[in-house]
């Protein structure tokens, strides 16, 4: 696994009332999130940036309001719906 880092500061992360370790979290499941959203890379590559299960990292995009089904227009959707 690679390591990044970035300078945060310590300001922001007593305004947060954020440890650290709590704001990384924060920033590898934001940046998995915009990864994903933006079809840059797959489910389970930011399933793992997040440190998260598959499952647990589908939740955590629906409640973010980013959809795991990608449809071109309304006529494909409505055909995986009929196959379903």
């Amino acid at each position: 696994m690679c390591m990044v880092s970035i300078n945060v500061p310590e300001e922001i992360l007593l305004d947060l009332h954020e440890d650290k370790a709590d704001f990384a979290d924060y920033v590898k499941c934001m940046v998995a999130l915009d990864l994903y959203k933006n079809r840059k890379v797959s489910l389970g590559y930011c399933a793992s940036m997040a440190e998260m299960s598959k499952e647990d990292f589908v939740k955590f995009l629906g409640k973010n309001g980013v959809s795991i089904f990608s449809y071109e227009d309304e006529s494909e959707f409505l055909e995986e719906l009929a196959n379903a």
